[in-house]
């Protein structure tokens, strides 16, 4: 019974969300054991620079692929790949951009 309380809750948070990204990012990885902010470092310490990190995000989530992941293989092995997204160009873009702008950490440094 909680876990369908649960269920419930996680999923009707991403219908009320107010952006792209918290309505198809957060929903879905918070039953993830690696947060976003986890996966956003290992994109940014293969890829570097926003233009590669948003490029490459943009890439995998549109052609999913265990060779281009930035996850280890023990985590795609346990997890899998996800399907390709279905999201359109608009809103992937606006997805994308408002996670680079969450967790990027340049001009955060002091």
């Amino acid at each position: 019974m909680v876990k369908k309380v649960v269920l419930f809750f996680v999923l009707s948070a991403g219908v009320f969300a107010q952006d792209a990204y918290e309505r198809n990012c957060v929903t879905c990885h918070a039953a993830l054991p690696t947060s976003l902010q986890e996966m956003f470092k290992k994109y940014l310490l293969v890829y570097s620079g926003e233009k590669n990190v948003k490029a490459s995000i943009k890439h995998y989530l549109t052609y999913p692929s265990k060779s281009i992941s930035v996850m280890s293989d023990l985590f795609i092995d346990t997890y899998g790949i996800k399907k390709p997204t279905y999201l359109n160009r608009e809103e992937l873009n606006e997805a994308i951009d408002i996670y680079w702008d969450k967790f990027k950490v340049f001009n955060k440094l002091k």
